[in-house]
């Protein structure tokens, strides 16, 4: 039960004995018992900075969902969603929870999903004040008169430094991330890592909106413009979601997880942000930097001697991270939800130099490329890289989607088509050559070329379709050289670019193949012609 006066919880309905529990601290109070703890320090924009240890990153690996009647005969099954034993989940949580028996535990109960029709009540239990103050900013916020009456549906227990035995628990080595939709629970451990938190919920929402509330769940952002209309922008990591969202002429919704309903409605799932802060500067990222103040965590950065932030340094990891509560940005959207949609941006930085600036795709494409979820990684992301290599991640997020990829992008075909939004295809990535001999896409360019998306003015403008992809080129766009437009015209070598371009679409057409038996189609007439 939960005392409010007195700021404690009983937790012995989850097994975890005789521990002394602070329930829904402020960020403050969280703030100030990690630095007591020194567990962390504060910096100096007045933000809190942790390291989160061994794991800087999540671990799809050790990412698994307990395999009952729920789930067995809905989950894509596989390297992505592993099966977990329902006696072994069983034992595990036992011996976590005797773990914390004890303890001091921080408590807080939250919620996911800003629509009232899907909220998602949460419980999370947290061995470090830091990963609750996390939750506290990623989730959303209940009033003191909603927690009064506050029940949890899901619960979230997380403990960094309980340590498995994989001959004891069947998990692949120490830390572990398990969801279990029968008993609602999502359990971590062995890792600090605070994305674990949130992307378990994300995960949960994945299985959940689709098969209960036939609601497409999305890995974008979104914004809505000052006549109402929403845009989503999916994307990888790099690709410019985050820099393309913010926009001075549109409110924010949400940076990374939304639904998108029947009602033609968008809503984020959470009440914050966790933004990637590599080389990180004020000039390029406004919002995030200015929102880097009390009651944010950044993590595993490093500091300089006067407790500024090193966002160049990336001597623990190239993934440092800042989480805040929405709120820390001035333009959002109230209740975040936006109405209408009417624009979709498939986000990619092809480092070939192949796909067009911008592209328009018709259904059968956009759920084509949806399913695909390109980009290309170049040399110096990830070790062993020395040259552009294809990356492909379904819907955008395969490492948090339970169902089969064509689940979701049949939804947000039959969506596009009912809504009669426009899919646009950006390529943010290389023009006039490959990586190494081209050039980033000017920013400038991008923008301009969305602005105009946005505001209608393509749509009465010459497209061209490109040989090899299929893909609508327009011909012209406002404050864009017509000759960008169409990326053989960049090339100095145009049969070199035809070379290029024929062997990403037989990269694209290898990857596709694990999905051809279950795509309709519609969804196969999407891929490349040649």
């Amino acid at each position: 039960m939960v005392n409010l006066d007195s700021k404690s919880i009983s937790l012995d309905s989850l097994g975890i004995k005789n521990a002394t529990t602070h329930y829904n601290l402020t960020s403050d109070e969280l703030h100030a018992s990690t630095i007591e703890k020194e567990q962390g320090v504060e910096v100096s924009s007045g933000a809190l900075a942790v390291n989160t240890g061994e794991f800087t990153g999540r671990s799809p690996k050790d990412r698994f969902i307990v395999k009952d009647d729920i789930t067995k005969d809905e989950v894509w099954w596989g390297n992505i969603n592993i099966p977990f034993e329902t006696d072994k989940f069983d034992k595990l949580y036992k011996r976590v929870t005797d773990y914390l028996s004890g303890k001091e535990i921080f408590v807080r109960d939250s919620y996911a999903c800003a629509d009232e029709k899907y909220k998602l009540n949460i419980r999370v239990v947290n061995e470090y004040p830091w990963s609750n103050m996390f939750a506290h900013n990623m989730f959303l916020r209940p009033t003191t008169e909603e927690l009064k009456t506050f029940s949890p549906e899901w619960t979230v227990i997380n403990a960094p430094g309980f340590m498995a035995d994989p001959a004891i628990d069947g998990t692949r080595q120490h830390n572990f991330a398990i969801l279990n939709f029968s008993k609602k629970i999502a359990l971590i451990g062995g890792t600090g890592y605070t994305g674990e938190i949130k992307k378990g919920i994300f995960s949960a929402l994945n299985f959940i909106l689709p098969v209960d509330k036939n609601t497409l769940p999305m890995h974008c952002s979104a914004n809505v413009g000052k006549k109402g209309d929403t845009a989503i922008f999916f994307g990888l990591s790099g690709t410019g979601k985050t820099t393309l969202s913010a926009d001075p002429d549109r409110r924010l919704i949400g940076d990374d997880e939304h639904g998108w309903t029947n009602e033609n409605t968008v809503f984020n799932f959470e009440g914050g942000c966790y933004a990637k802060v590599i080389d990180l500067t004020e000039e390029k990222e406004p919002d995030i930097f200015h929102a880097i103040k009390k009651g944010a965590i950044l993590e595993n950065v490093i500091l300089k001697k006067n407790g500024e932030v090193d966002f160049e340094d990336t001597s623990i990891t190239q993934n440092t991270r800042v989480s805040y509560p929405i709120y820390h940005i001035d333009n959002i959207q109230p209740g975040s939800i936006g109405k209408n949609p009417k624009n979709i941006f498939f986000l990619t930085a092809d480092a070939f130099g192949v796909l067009p600036p911008i592209s328009k795709l018709t259904p059968g494409q956009a759920a084509y490329h949806f399913i695909s979820g390109y980009t290309a990684k170049v040399a110096g992301t990830e070790a062993g890289i020395d040259e552009p290599t294809p990356s492909f991640s379904a819907c955008f997020g395969a490492p948090f989607m339970p169902l089969h990829p064509t689940r979701y992008a049949e939804m947000l075909s039959n969506k596009m088509k009912e809504s009669n939004v426009n899919v646009w295809l950006i390529n943010t990535g290389w023009t006039g050559g490959s990586y190494g001999t081209g050039s980033r896409m000017k920013l400038k360019y991008t923008r301009a070329m969305i602005t105009e998306a946005l505001e209608g003015r393509l749509d009465n403008v010459e497209f061209i379709q490109h040989p090899i992809f299929g893909l609508s080129m327009p011909t012209n766009c406002e404050d864009v050289p017509n000759e960008v437009l169409n990326p053989k015209d960049t090339w100095a070598d145009k049969a070199s670019y035809d070379n290029k371009a024929l062997e990403l679409a037989n990269s694209f057409r290898k990857n596709f193949a694990q999905f051809e038996d279950y795509a309709n189609e519609e969804i196969m007439a999407g891929g490349p012609l040649m």
